[in-house]
Formats: C-alpha cells, structure tokens, sequence
C-alpha cells in the first residue's frame, strides 16, 4: 500500500516559500501604471492583468501555474483509474477549477512581459521541492498510473492532499506578499478551495 506524508511541518513550507519570495524580490519589481479590474480573478485576461504587480506575483504565477498543471495531469488519470464514484467526482472537479486558472495566470505574465513556465518547471523551480509544494516525483505519478481500482483511489487521495497543502502554502504566501489584485483574490480563492477539498479528501480516505 501506497504511503506518503501528508503534511511536512508548516514552519519547513512557508520558510523555503518565503525564501524562493524573497530571492525573486531581489531581482526588483514593476510597477506598471494601467488600469486594474479587480473582479477579472478568473478568465480571460483584461487591463486588470497590467495593473501594479510585484515580484511576489510573477513567483506565484510562475510557481502555480505548474503545480496546477500536475494537479490536472493526476485527475485526468482517475476518470478511467478510480473506481469510487466520489473519487472521480471529485477528480473532476479538481480539473474543471484549475484548467482556467491556468489559463489565467498565463495571460498574467504574458501582460506583465515575464515567461511562462514550461509544463517540467515545477521540478527545478526555488520553493517547488516536493517536501514544501507537495509536489509529486515522476516516479510518484508512474506508480500512481500504474495503479487501478481502490488502489488508485487511495493513492490518488494521499497525493491530491499533500499537493493540495502545497498550494495553500504558495496561496498564502501571495495573499501576504503580493501586490496584484486579481492574483491575490484567486490566491485567496484557492486558500478557500483548496481547503474544502482537503477536508473533503480526508473523509474520503477515511472511508475506503
């Protein structure tokens, strides 16, 4: 049976978050003057996507953008691994939230001239180790794709618990730090989300 920690020691996460921050400050920060539309969190992007922003925002996108594509790569794989129906509700769930943000925060740092990362940068980025992201290894994601049936399911939710936690922490991060609106509304989005799928996850293992 599939074992993993599901959370490392919150002082462990938001140091290494908080440093990876803090290393991307040091490189400065712009300030673009154009209008901000602080209700476009989701979506396409708008002016508001050029409104002030700071290093803080450009590491969360950067950062999230590739955490978010891992969580999606593991719920696509439960719509034909999972057998509890509440597994591949809730996998599909996962995929349906996160895909726009996706999209969305890739028009963020396209407006604001900074590079998107490539689908692999989640491994090589400063604060995405897999003790404080949550993220998996390749070798987790083959073992979860090799699994089927409840097997699955449990690893399935022993891994989207840990990456979940990993998100908040990033989340949290940027509602502290960052400057941008509608970056720090998703991340408070996320923060809320995030949690309840948690909790929801938990009850789950809890019961297969």
């Amino acid at each position: 049976m599939f074992t993993r920690t599901l959370a490392r020691p919150a002082a462990l996460a938001g140091a290494a978050l908080t440093a990876a921050f803090v290393l991307s400050a040091c490189g400065g920060a712009d300030h673009p003057t154009a209008g901000h539309d602080p209700s476009a969190a989701t979506g396409t992007p708008t002016a508001g996507a050029a409104a002030s922003f700071g290093a803080a925002d450009v590491m969360f996108a950067q950062m999230m953008i590739p955490h978010h594509q891992q969580a999606v790569e593991m719920a696509g794989l439960a719509e034909t691994r999972a057998a509890d129906p509440e597994v591949k509700r809730l996998a599909a769930q996962i995929k349906a939230a996160q895909a726009p943000e996706i999209a969305t925060m890739t028009g963020w740092l396209a407006a604001w001239g900074r590079p998107a990362p490539s689908a692999s940068a989640g491994h090589g980025m400063p604060g995405m180790d897999h003790g404080t992201s949550g993220m998996m290894s390749e070798a987790d994601l083959a073992k979860l794709a090799a699994a089927s049936g409840s097997d699955f399911d449990r690893q399935f939710l022993t891994m989207m618990i840990a990456h979940h936690e990993g998100a908040v922490t990033m989340a949290k991060e940027e509602t502290a730090r960052g400057t941008h609106p509608d970056a720090t509304a998703l991340a408070r989005q996320i923060v809320i989300t995030q949690e309840g799928e948690i909790g929801a996850m938990r009850k789950l293992l809890d019961r297969l």
